[in-house]
């Protein structure tokens, strides 16, 4: 395959996990309603902490675990700002 070629399917790749990451926002603004709605805090340590230790045992490589914590880490953040927005808080 060519250089061309590859990025080519890169530039797909990073389409589709752009996709992903919305559709995650999207669930993360609904979690944010709930939340609120419950009356319970945005930041759940437990939670994201089993979301890291679930995404470690599923990661085959070859990206290493350091940075796939590091990532989803971000994924998190981002999402609890999601959640803490006046978008969540919009039906």
């Amino acid at each position: 395959m060519t250089l061309p070629q590859l990025r080519k399917r890169i530039d797909a790749v990073d389409r589709e996990i752009l996709s992903l990451l919305n559709r995650r926002a999207t669930l993360a603004q609904r979690v944010g309603r709930i939340k609120e709605r419950l009356g319970r805090p945005i930041f759940d340590g437990r939670r994201e902490q089993e979301v890291l230790r679930r995404l470690a045992r599923l990661n085959a490589g070859p990206l290493p675990p350091g940075a796939i914590g590091k990532i989803f880490r971000e994924v998190l953040r981002a999402s609890r700002a999601l959640e803490r927005s006046k978008a969540a808080k919009k039906e």
